[in-house]
């Protein structure tokens, strides 16, 4: 092969699982570079007998994609649309293409794919057509082996063809069909979501003998899909949704029948405490004004144009029986309640209580007039036993998604017998136990309850003529796992918090954290296309290890303690963390919660906690150290400014301070500026607004201290504009972060317990705190309450700080019921770079609601500058540093128009665009005191 094969402990440990409960490690993992590599790969294998895995996004919830032997990642170069036909509505792709990357190419032709899963942005076609995945828009545009026209496939015999309408290429298939002609009319193709099992009702004549579609949904265990032809649909004109409100989600199913009348696009259920979840972890704005109920349906209709589609909605809420109607016209409100639909994959992965929930029983489905019943008695068997998940799903279709909170930790026993009685309900109201996600090893052992012994008897066959060797992802489909074998997460040891975070929403246990990625791979997604910031260093290098699931997967191997098995300090760990920004991004976009940042502190933690550490710990986890030392005496600032622009010694001491000698020295400040208060340099009493306001405390951390004191020095002239009496504490408040960044944990606690005796007082008088960097302001709102969560000032601190712009927009009583008049931006346009720990602890809300008030002209940007405090500083990470920057950051500075401002309120994202671009960032207090009346642009 041409392609990376890897047999790395910490690679197979990335691979040991999907997005199921299974582990299951392979031998060695290969990323064929094309089709030739892959043939290479298939005939070695087939040579020593090692059974082989097709692996495309790693998204299967079922364990579709894990296997013991090799497996092949088809996604990282195998990843083409090779030509789109327009006039035929065909396009023939790579099995590794992710389905996003082919409806933005289609859609250019005002065309699609037709069947959408939430999880098209990270899932690759070549899954879809294993599982024979569905979506949403299934209800109108079928699954996807209604989609499939041709499949370039090799079998498990190594014999290459081209598998379409007709049973020629498997000799002996066209006996097996009549021979059982009677069996495939009546058990299979029931009804559309009967996913379970082979679909070989395709082979019957009348249907056309679609060996391309009976092959779709075999879930990589008959042949090995090189390539396939599918079909496209027309893009939806001006499509409408339409939300109803019923009293529960069984009401809910039962209007769905004459709903199908009318032709919708899609039929979407949706439970309240899903919508809770989202409130929770989104806040409030993530979710649009819905009508009443406690159970919706979200339904969507298309027309010629916007009139024939709103008039269709109403047609159809009129049959919908209720009165609770929604209408949502193409635009923001409706893109949010996708939004809302599309997590549920993760968001339901934890049940209100906040207990994990797990896959397994996901996607049932029903004839869509048997789904309310089935919904009533589905929630008696969980309440049975005792066991609570968050239900959504493809309502249209009879198809339900639904994880839950079995207690996967004691043993696979409870799973089991779940699993053995949902299966006989499912069964009795003629369904399907995967709707389509495919049966893997989470149900293939269940598809007796399903199906008849002659019919297990024809799915043997069926695999023995195609691969007769079983080499092809065995134990799935035919001579099944149990399905209480090879669970993940029985076998993690309880790794209970120690001296470091305390993971109090983890029960304080850092395995059940790192067991909060279930494996939904979202941080696979390109997320600057999506407004996210998650996860840069995997947008860089397209690497599994350097996604968020692939680091945690290492860690869960880490708890497990067999593979990856020098605990803490393991190789395999610090490799798999080494390109983690710690952006905190995937913090609040992955919808399970992961805090990959926190982890990494945290193993850096355990693992030198009192031993000596890499020398860029000392040189940059103490940075606000060394910072208040050369600031504090007279005189120092500018003799290090001025060796240090000697480039020869500036990179001596990169050399030395363990960083990349690419980079420049930071410039210290002559005068720090609590020191230009003390000196009455900054008048910070006595407010000039014309209302009265509260006082408010300028914090001014190590960073905007040291060096950049133009930052709290602009502020305190936007405060007292604003009217508010300035406060500015007499001692130094260090936030800790640079030591929390590199694991100094027991440091970083020292400094944050001083920190609360110095804001602490006034936190607890209700004095509102104003951080003004991003990273320093995001650890008062989040890790100074796991590193100090038995403190009650650490409460009071956090839930008193505030950003500038949060200060400036918010109501009473932070600010007063008069607003005040904001600076006039309308004369400037900006390219704005959110820092990352704003966007994930903080959101962005306010300052964009304040900069579109204040009439500035803006395009916000979406994902990591590349810096991320220390990492783009260290050694070894200064060219994927500078990839990050490439996602966004540089592009948007190169097409930015002469006088255009760049607005970044991280120090760090203004340092990497000052290194990489020469462009000069401000941050919003300087741009709004730029614009104060009378203050003129200086800059």
């Amino acid at each position: 092969m041409r392609g990376a094969v890897d047999d790395s402990t910490r690679r197979r440990a990335e691979y040991s699982t999907d997005a199921s409960n299974y582990r299951v490690v392979p031998q060695v993992v290969a990323f064929p570079r094309d089709v030739d590599d892959a043939l290479a790969a298939l005939e070695t294998a087939r040579g020593l007998g090692v059974p082989v895995t097709s692996r495309g996004g790693g998204t299967s919830v079922a364990g579709n994609a894990v296997g013991t032997g090799l497996v092949l990642d088809w996604s990282r170069h195998v990843n083409r649309v090779h030509a789109i036909d327009p006039e035929a509505g065909t396009a023939r792709i790579d099995p590794g293409v992710v389905m996003a990357a082919l409806q933005r190419q289609a859609a250019s032709h005002g065309l699609r794919f037709g069947p959408d899963p939430s999880t098209q942005a990270r899932a690759t076609l070549g899954g879809m057509i294993g599982n024979n995945a569905c979506g949403p828009r299934a209800v109108a545009y079928g699954r996807t082996a209604d989609n499939v026209l041709e499949l370039d496939v090799v079998d498990g015999r190594g014999r290459r063809f081209t598998a379409g309408k007709g049973l020629d290429p498997v000799p002996g298939l066209d006996a097996l069909v009549g021979g059982e002609l009677e069996l495939l009319r009546t058990e299979l193709g029931r009804f559309g979501r009967q996913v379970s099992g082979y679909s070989l009702e395709h082979l019957l004549p009348e249907r056309g003998a679609d060996l391309a579609k009976a092959l779709v949904g075999t879930e990589g265990t008959v042949v090995t899909l090189l390539g396939a032809t599918v079909r496209l649909v027309p893009i939806a004109a001006s499509p409408v949704l339409v939300v109803l409100g019923y009293p529960d989600m069984p009401s809910a199913a039962d209007a769905v029948p004459a709903l199908l009348a009318h032709g919708p696009l899609a039929i979407e259920g949706m439970d309240a405490r899903l919508v809770d979840v989202v409130r929770r972890v989104k806040g409030a704005t993530a979710v649009p004004p819905l009508p009443e109920g406690a159970g919706w349906l979200m339904v969507e209709v298309g027309g010629a144009d916007l009139d024939e589609a709103m008039a269709r909605a109403g047609a159809l809420a009129a049959d919908a029986g209720t009165a609770a109607v929604g209408i949502f016209p193409p635009g923001p409100q409706a893109a949010a309640m996708w939004r809302i639909r599309e997590d549920g994959a993760g968001l339901g992965g934890r049940t209100p209580s906040g207990a994990q929930a797990w896959p397994g029983f996901e996607d049932s489905a029903v004839p869509p007039e048997k789904l309310g019943g089935y919904l009533r008695e589905l929630e008696a068997l969980m309440a049975r036993h005792r066991v609570d998940g968050l239900a959504y799903g493809h309502f249209g279709d009879g198809c339900l998604h639904l994880r839950l909170d079995v207690p996967m930790e004691r043993g696979g026993q409870p799973l089991r017998e779940f699993m053995t009685d949902a299966a006989h309900l499912v069964a009795a109201h003629g369904g399907s136990m995967s709707g389509e996600h495919g049966d893997g090893r989470a149900r293939s052992e269940l598809l007796p309850v399903m199906y008849s012994e002659r019919a297990i008897r024809v799915f043997e066959a069926f695999k023995d003529l195609l691969d007769p060797d079983d080499l092809l992802n065995p134990g799935v489909l035919v001579r099944p796992r149990p399905l209480d074998a090879d669970l993940r997460r029985p076998h993690a040891r309880p790794l209970p918090a120690a001296s470091g975070f305390s993971f109090a929403h983890d029960a304080g246990d850092f395995t059940t954290a790192v067991h909060r990625c279930v494996g939904v791979g979202k941080c696979r997604a390109d997320s600057t296309a999506t407004g996210g910031f998650m996860c840069p260093s995997y947008l860089a290098t397209r690497d599994e290890k350097d996604s968020t699931r692939g680091r945690a997967r290492v860690l869960q191997e880490m708890a497990n303690g067999s593979l990856v098995s020098r605990g803490w300090s393991s190789p395999e760990v610090h490799q798999a963390l080494d390109l983690c920004l710690s952006c905190k991004a995937c913090s609040s976009d992955c919808p399970a919660g992961v805090d990959m940042a926190q982890y990494k502190a945290e193993v850096l933690h355990r693992t030198y906690r009192r031993r000596l550490r890499p020398v860029n710990h000392y040189v940059l986890g103490w940075l606000p150290r060394w910072s208040r030392l050369v600031t504090g005496v007279p005189g120092l600032a500018r003799l290090a400014n001025a060796a240090l622009g000697i480039r020869p010694l500036a990179k001596a001491v990169l050399r030395v301070g363990g960083m990349d000698t690419r980079r420049q020295m930071v410039s210290f400040a002559p005068t720090p500026f609590r020191a230009a208060v003390r000196r009455g340099r900054v008048e910070v009493s006595s407010g000039q607004g014309t209302s009265t306001r509260p006082p408010v405390l300028l914090w001014t951390d190590s960073f905007s201290d040291s060096l950049a004191p133009s930052v709290p020095a602009a502020a305190v002239r936007v405060l007292r504009a604003a009217g508010y009496e300035v406060i500015v504490p007499d001692h130094d408040a260090c936030c800790g972060l640079t030591w929390i960044s590199t694991g100094q944990l027991d440091g970083a606690r020292d400094r944050l317990r001083h920190l609360l005796e110095v804001l602490g007082p006034y936190a607890v008088n209700g004095i509102p705190i104003v951080g003004l960097e991003p990273s320093c302001t995001a650890v008062l709102r989040s890790d100074l309450l796991d590193l100090l969560p038995d403190d009650p000032r650490a409460v009071a601190v956090s839930r008193a700080t505030h950003t500038l712009a949060e200060l400036l927009t918010a109501p009473a009583p932070v600010g007063p019921g008069d607003r005040w008049q904001l600076p006039d931006l309308s004369a400037v346009t900006a390219v704005v770079q959110p820092h990352c720990h704003h966007h994930a602890v903080m959101s962005y809300t306010a300052d964009r609601g304040l900069l579109t008030e204040a009439g500035a002209t803006f395009s916000t940007l979406a994902g990591c500058c590349g810096l991320a405090g220390n990492f783009g500083m260290e050694r070894g990470h200064y060219e994927v540093s500078v990839q990050v920057a490439e996602n966004a950051l540089l592009p948007a500075l190169r097409a930015a128009a002469p006088g255009d401002v760049l607005l970044a309120d991280g120090f760090s994202c203004r340092t990497q665009a000052d290194q990489l671009a020469g462009v000069r960032g401000v941050h919003l207090a300087e741009l709004l005191a730029e614009h104060l009346p009378g203050a003129g642009v200086t800059r």
